[in-house]
């Protein structure tokens, strides 16, 4: 595996030239080109997702992973829209924070600086592709991309676009290198190249992520998997609960901040669960609920077990618990939850804000739902 080796020597040599050439004029003008690239390349690129997509299914691969790895041209242009969003947003690079003077006269600050090298290895979505490398390129680090074999086509041509901007730019186009190589032990290789990588993030199913973690020598940045929860309070408005509800399960059940586990506030269970339950069954979803709830909805429900609380199903199936208040669904989120997105519907603000203070998640949100959990609709240009 030494061309692994070789592949990350190059992109830490490229990686060290943008250090010292690169400013924000740069840095915009290469995601200016490859949102230019992609427009103007969107038949080729929807030929090569085409072929993974029939892969895919010849394969059977489940429904819900498909509709992941297919594009159109609908997910083309949220790919040209992000360049644009990225290369709005500030230089973070070089900006200098918290000087303070010390009492002998020196002035000491914080500079934001690049990290380096980053392999970034990530399953199915071949948009995480173009936004790996905008986030990488915008923030002054050098990118290794290892997408999911599944994607393998449509990854290998988004390269080649990122790489022909590069090299338009005058930049060494290494500085987005692409670990080709389907075989994983490519990836075990890539994991011991400590002096040449810097970090490490792993994208994808808890599978993948927990291997990476084992085998890695190189820092990781992880999640390991999204149980999203909603928490309809008793003061909740039922008809939004709803909305939100069907939303955060069915619009794209097999993302990391799709709903997992709905709580019910037990005043309201008995008015709210029959009908909510019904229309997610309605929208093929399964129920595993807890004994409370199979009393209330004694059809079609299935009994929940305890690993059910713990479960990322990436499916349209969903664990119900009907709980006694805000201090059991804390209690609930924080000992079964993944601390990626957490909901609550209620017309309390002291309630909402409880919530807010005492559930330890990266995204709490207050009346929206999960699949709100993500960087482009935080203003972050993207929507990792």
């Amino acid at each position: 595996m030494s061309n692994v080796r070789e592949l990350a020597r190059q992109t830490l040599e490229a990686y060290r030239q943008f250090l010292e050439t690169a400013d924000t004029r740069v840095k915009n003008s290469v995601l200016d080109t490859i949102a230019v690239l992609l427009g103007e390349r969107i038949s080729s690129l929807l030929d090569e997702n085409r072929k993974d997509v029939l892969a895919a299914k010849s394969a059977d691969m489940n429904p819900a992973l498909v509709d992941r790895l297919a594009l159109d041209e609908k997910s083309i242009r949220g790919m040209i829209r992000s360049c644009a969003e990225v290369a709005a947003l500030p230089d973070p690079a070089g900006k200098v924070t918290d000087m303070t003077v010390r009492p002998q006269g020196f002035r000491v600050g914080r500079m934001r600086v690049p990290i380096g090298v980053i392999a970034i290895i990530y399953e199915a979505r071949p948009n995480v592709t173009i936004e790996s490398a905008i986030l990488c390129l915008k923030s002054g680090n050098g990118a290794i991309l290892r997408g999911g074999t599944a994607a393998f086509h449509s990854n290998r041509f988004l390269i080649r676009i990122i790489r022909d901007a590069l090299q338009a730019a005058g930049i060494n186009p290494c500085l987005v290198s692409f670990l080709e190589s389907r075989d994983r032990q490519a990836v075990d290789e890539l994991l011991l190249q400590d002096d040449l990588v810097h970090l490490v993030i792993p994208r994808g199913g808890e599978g993948l992520i927990r291997n990476v973690v084992e085998k890695s020598r190189i820092p990781v940045l992880k999640h390991y998997k999204g149980v999203c929860h909603v928490y309809v309070d008793r003061d909740a408005d039922l008809d939004m609960a709803s909305r939100i509800i069907l939303n955060a399960k069915t619009q794209r059940p097999a993302v990391c901040n799709a709903l997992e586990t709905l709580l019910v506030d037990a005043p309201v269970a008995a008015d709210f669960l029959p009908g909510i339950l019904s229309s997610l069954k309605g929208k093929g979803v399964e129920i595993r609920g807890c004994g409370e709830t199979r009393r209330l909805v004694p059809q079609d429900v299935q009994p929940a077990s305890e690993k059910d609380w713990t479960e990322e199903y990436l499916n349209l199936i969903l664990s119900v618990r009907v709980v006694s208040g805000i201090d059991e669904a804390v209690r609930h989120i924080n000992t079964y939850g993944s601390g990626h997105t957490d909901a609550i519907v209620t017309r309390d603000i002291r309630t909402a804000q409880a919530f807010i203070n005492r559930v330890d998640s990266a995204s709490v949100m207050v009346n929206a739902s999960t699949r709100l959990a993500d960087g482009g609709v935080y203003g972050l240009g993207a929507e990792i």
